[in-house]
């Protein structure tokens, strides 16, 4: 397939152009329809929201707020009723409004003015809850009560409804983020046309995907949160998959290949780790089905859909654009050496080298060493609370930001999230009394019954996000209410936030162990080990435990949180740690299979663990952290989005993939694999017989070399010397038949001289290794005869043969 796409450039190009500009104009001619299904049955908040649907519906849906300020005078003067007045019953006559209350309307109005007359606020109640609300019925609502405003009048409006169409604006998060990827590919490749092949496949990707998931939400629920997440998985993803692959070929016209045979290898051996790591993001995705949260369902859709568009553009578009491109992949110094100099030598050199052997030499002390960090980072997250950040956490541009804080300046913080207990049955006034008398409450009102339903509408002292809210969540329905002998349920959209966060930590377990265990049974079958998957699902844990403290120490705690600019500390948004899971899953098994990947070829070609772990840390390592590093600034650059959901999800996934490539895969994974031995390639024989067969790396081939004739055993040797010509004594050479079998091993003598026994003509795996040098392996084509090979043994060298 890939020499086909190189080879038919032009067309796999028009193809992917015309995909990409169609699905733009199909998404923009049918515009979005993106819809929040926040549905939690068998809740005390359902419950709640039910009776009310029942008794008020008409006035069942959300409720939101316009506030209005004045800086002279009172909210009580004609000439600040004669504008407010009008436009609060254009609002009440819209279609879509169940009723609006205002503080306009005799004694009970006059609750909803401030001590000091300066602030007031009308309560706009929906017919339906916020998700539902149509959102050109918003902008109505709010444009009317906005057009009211005069010097010396500001009007502002808050509450869920509000929030969906105050949009932070969109594509400079995106911007960034690609500028700083950019930059980071710059310094990688030293070549423009190199830097703009990852670029240019994320777009695609992303670009499809979005349009595609803007189509599927007329068809299916879609939540708009879900393009958000879409574009921040795609360009991370998106980027690093062509990394990967790109490296690979430039390694390839480095080492004097044809630019097109390596682009069919670096498709053949990278492309397919590429496929098999998205497979593995989109399974992690899916994780999240499990959770039986149906708001997530969208999320799913827009994400593995954006995945699997960039996995298709890399195996399929990249080839392409590496066909238009040719030799000029690489930088003109670079070109300029390989004519001079020819192909570069197969060894990994540098500090990714140097690090690889420390790494073997004292692989205890660095893995201690990462456990402790990761530890220290992991302490937070045992304070980790979930829940619902509020509308104070909003960009302070924003007019529910502003209205927040208004209502918090006149009223206190609790005006913000009202709950509503809704009694069907008992004592109501009882029931009031008990509620007034509890701690953490700052007013209650009583509606009047409506077939046989009161709703009491409960202030509290503190905010939504406050810990002290949701405890009082808690003695409402586990003490005053059944103290007062009443059958009543506690609503509104604070205790619906507090109860989806319950339901999200209850069904945690369940996520979690399953993307554990998909994850597990992947790589098994991937790398036939037991071990390795096993390792794989410990390091995930420990990074999962590291990131979230990482959260928890900056949202929760509010370390250095002012210099984000996102408002106040407050609970871990409860969605979160679904997402953030899911993605963090998916994204740090993608490092994880291009590190295996290339230490399970070693390893079958040589059967020598150390060389596989030191060769494929030395090969992996500079890619795994520059992808990483984009990664890094893909999601940090979402901070700047406004939106806190998506700058909480940014700083997580960020500190996750830092976390993740930086210390886990360059020195805890190595360092581990290192101590366990050979014990990391084991597998019981009848599990080994039972798998079926996935390969990572491409088969081997068959062996079909020329032989002189139907010749028997012979042999080879020589001598193993070091650089400057001294015999190494005690070398280890072991031969290998292409498939990785081992065929027969020996010692150097003292002069350096070795000889192994050839079962029959043919190519074969010669490799060296010797304590204090580098590991030396060469392919030799044995005929009939005799055949004679020194090798030569540098120290600290890291020799890898692909």
């Amino acid at each position: 397939m890939a020499r086909w796409c190189y080879r038919h450039r032009l067309v796999v190009l028009l193809l992917w152009v015309g995909a990409l500009l169609g699905l733009g104009a199909a998404a923009s001619t049918a515009g979005t329809d993106y819809a929040n299904v926040f549905s939690l049955p068998n809740t005390d908040s359902k419950r709640a929201y039910d009776q009310m649907e029942k008794a008020f519906p008409e006035r069942a849906g959300d409720t939101d707020t316009v506030v209005w300020k004045v800086d002279t005078g009172t909210v009580r003067d004609q000439s600040v009723q004669s504008r407010i007045q009008p436009a609060l019953e254009k609002i009440d006559k819209m279609a879509g409004v169940g009723g609006v209350t205002s503080p306009y309307a005799g004694d009970r109005g006059a609750a909803q003015i401030s001590a000091n007359g300066k602030i007031a606020y009308a309560q706009i109640t929906f017919a339906k809850q916020a998700n539902a609300v149509p959102k050109q019925l918003v902008q109505d609502v709010v444009d009317t009560a906005q057009g009211a405003e005069r010097g010396g009048l500001h009007v502002e409006l808050g509450g869920q409804a509000i929030q969906r169409v105050q949009e932070p604006p969109t594509g400079l998060a995106e911007m960034i983020g690609i500028l700083a990827a950019a930059v980071v590919l710059f310094l990688a490749f030293g070549s423009l046309f190199a830097m703009l092949l990852p670029i240019g496949i994320a777009i695609f990707g992303v670009g499809t995907g979005l349009f595609s998931t803007q189509l599927l939400s007329h068809v299916t629920s879609v939540p708009d949160l879900a393009p958000l997440l879409a574009t921040l998985i795609g360009l991370g993803v998106g980027i690093d998959y062509a990394l990967f692959i790109v490296t690979r070929h430039r390694r390839g016209i480095l080492r004097g290949m044809d630019p097109e045979e390596s682009a069919v290898t670096a498709l053949n051996t990278s492309g397919r780790a590429v496929l098999f790591a998205g497979g593995t993001v989109c399974i992690a995705l899916a994780g999240m089905l499990v959770t039986n949260l149906r708001f997530l369902d969208g999320v799913v859709i827009g994400t593995s859909l954006t995945v699997v568009f960039s996995v298709l553009a890399a195996v399929t578009l990249l080839p392409a654009l590496l066909g238009f491109l040719g030799s000029r992949v690489l930088s003109r110094r670079q070109r300029r050496k390989l004519a001079a100099e020819g192909p570069e030598p197969e060894r990994a050199s540098g500090f990714a080298a140097r690090w690889s052997a420390s790494v073997q030499k004292r692989p205890r002390s660095i893995a201690v060493m990462a456990l402790v960090v990761m530890a220290i980072l992991a302490i937070p997250v045992l304070s980790l609370r979930l829940g619902a950040t509020d509308q104070g956490n909003d960009d302070a541009s924003t007019t529910t930001r502003k209205a927040y804080d208004l209502l918090a300046e006149g009223f206190g913080p609790g005006f913000n999230g009202p709950l509503q207990v809704v009694s069907t049955s008992g004592d109501t006034n009882k029931l009031v009394q008990g509620i007034r008398a509890t701690d953490g409450v700052a007013q209650v009102a009583a509606l009047p019954p409506a077939q046989g339903v009161t709703v009491i509408q409960v202030v509290p002292t503190t905010s939504p996000q406050s810990e002290k809210t949701d405890q009082l969540i808690d003695t409402l329905r586990e003490k005053v209410i059944p103290d007062a002998g009443a059958q009543a349920h506690v609503g509104g959209v604070t205790a619906i936030s507090k109860d989806f966060s319950t339901v999200t930590g209850d069904r945690l377990p369940l996520f979690i162990a399953t993307i554990i265990g998909l994850g597990f049974l992947l790589l098994m079958v991937a790398f036939r080990s037991l071990v390795v998957p096993l390792t794989a699902a410990l390091m995930n844990l420990i990074a999962a435990a590291a990131s979230f403290g990482v959260l928890v120490a900056i949202f929760q705690w509010g370390w250095g949180l002012s210099l984000l600019g996102l408002g106040k500390e407050g609970p871990i948004n409860a969605f979160l740690p679904v997402i953030m899971l899911s993605l963090l899953f998916g994204l740090s098994m993608d490092y994880q299979v291009f590190l295996v990947s290339r230490m399970h070829e070693e390893w079958v070609h040589t059967k020598d663990n150390a060389r596989a772990v030191r060769v494929g840390l030395a090969e992996t390592s500079r890619v795994i952290n520059s992808a990483a590093l984009i990664m890094v600034c893909v999601f940090l650059a979402f901070v700047l989005s406004g939106d806190s959901g998506a700058a909480m999800a940014g700083v997580g996934l960020a500190a996750a993939v830092a976390l993740d490539a930086f210390i886990l895969r360059t020195a805890l994974v190595p360092a581990a694999m290192h101590l366990l031995g050979k014990s990391n390639w084991w597998l019981p024989a009848g599990l080994e017989k039972r798998l079926p067969h996935l390969a990572v790396e491409p088969a081997e081939e068959a062996e079909s070399l020329p032989r002189a004739s139907a010749g028997g055993p012979t042999v080879v040797h020589g001598f193993v010397r070091d650089a400057e010509g001294a015999p190494v004594d005690g070398a280890v050479l072991t031969l290998l038949s292409k498939g990785g079998r081992q065929l027969d091993r020996v010692t150097s003598l003292a002069d350096g001289s070795y000889i192994v026994s050839v079962p029959a003509p043919g190519t074969y795996l010669l490799s060296a290794t010797a304590s204090s040098y580098g590991a030396r392996a060469r392919h030799i084509l044995v005929t009939d005869e005799p055949l004679v090979h020194d090798l030569e043994l540098t120290e600290g060298e890291v020799d890898a043969v692909n």
